[in-house]
């Protein structure tokens, strides 16, 4: 891996704080895996530093960001299944309520511009801010979940180490959240490991990869498995939701069923798919682009023509897709609920 210090400039954006505290900083070397891109997000205006890490991380698992204190974010965003839900299809919120949209995965964020299904969020550091004043999710405001972090000791403590003041701010706030959620790399998958020339695919698992390239590829591109783009995936609506996408960002009839492409990584176990959880299993999913393509004006081209598969076909396909699962970074200590906090 290409190690790079992100911490440009951090020398200067920290010295004013160090004027007027005695408050140390550890810098985090965030790690580029070989074969990446150059990650998009601004870490300039957010330098990593473990002490920053270590209090998003403690807010992330911290139900103190909801108006009840039930919800924290890894309510929706369980490390083991890839940050997201797999226990029901739609995100639930406080007193029991139910969202409209299956939750995101959270992972190799720093590559990303755009967040949530409908490209709502056009930032990281700003992300936050719609789980935590959904009325279906948090319901709360970013206003007293600062009054509440200022009315805790601990967690005054905790910003002073990480940006050397005990003066909680919300722009803080979500610099903190950002600072854990963008280090949710995850590279070492079995498929990495072949790229690598690590290891090797089965039979199966290459005639699935042969199948992907020819098929998926263009919309899942190679190694985040996104194109960060927003597309109509054929998916017959809803009537229930009446979800119509990006076009409730943009009000442009062209958006009408567009959603963001997601990353395929860790997908055997971030079920269940799609923006609505409407399918449980890979093999629905893979059926659905085989024969279940509801054609639209908004259609994307790529799925103009079914995949037409054959029964072994999908099943390479799934076999493939399976190889994307990087264990190391779903049972990653360092991401899971900080007990020694």
């Amino acid at each position: 891996m290409r190690k790079i210090l992100l911490l440009l400039g951090f020398s200067i954006s920290i010295f004013g704080i160090l004027a007027f505290s005695k408050s140390y900083f550890t810098p985090i070397y965030f790690d580029i895996p070989k074969g990446f891109p150059k990650p998009v997000y601004d870490f300039k205006n957010n330098p990593l530093t473990e002490e920053g890490f270590q209090l998003g991380r403690k807010l992330f698992y911290d139900p103190i960001l909801s108006k009840d204190s039930t919800i924290s974010c890894a309510s929706c965003h369980l490390q083991q299944t890839g940050f997201t839900h797999v226990d029901h299809d739609l995100s639930h919120g406080i007193d029991g309520k139910i969202g409209t949209r299956n939750s995101l995965t959270l992972q190799n964020l720093a590559w990303s511009k755009t967040f949530m299904w409908d490209g709502g969020v056009n930032h990281l550091d700003v992300q936050a801010i719609a789980p935590i004043t959904s009325e279906v999710e948090m319901n709360e405001t970013l206003e007293n979940v600062v009054n509440k972090l200022n009315n805790s000791k601990e967690y005054q403590e905790l910003f002073h180490k990480a940006f050397g003041t005990k003066k909680i701010s919300g722009q803080l706030t979500l610099k903190a959240i950002s600072q854990f959620v963008v280090s949710l790399t995850t590279s070492n998958s079995k498929y990495d490991k072949v790229i690598r020339k690590e290891d090797k695919f089965t039979e199966m698992e290459q005639k699935g990869y042969v199948l992907f390239k020819q098929n998926c590829a263009s919309c899942h591109i190679e190694p985040l498995f996104t194109n960060h783009n927003f597309k109509n995936n054929g998916l017959p609506i809803d009537t229930t939701l009446n979800d119509f996408g990006r076009m409730k960002v943009t009000q442009n009839s062209k958006d009408s069923l567009l959603f963001k492409v997601p990353t395929l990584r860790n997908i055997e176990f971030t079920f269940p798919y799609m923006h609505d959880g409407r399918f449980k299993t890979l093999s629905e999913v893979v059926k659905h682009y085989n024969f279940g393509i509801k054609k639209s004006k908004t259609l994307s081209k790529e799925l103009e023509t079914p995949l037409n598969l054959s029964d072994n076909q999908r099943v390479e396909l799934v076999s493939f897709l399976k190889t994307l699962t990087d264990k190391e970074f779903l049972f990653n200590p360092r991401y899971s609920f900080p007990k020694n906090n």
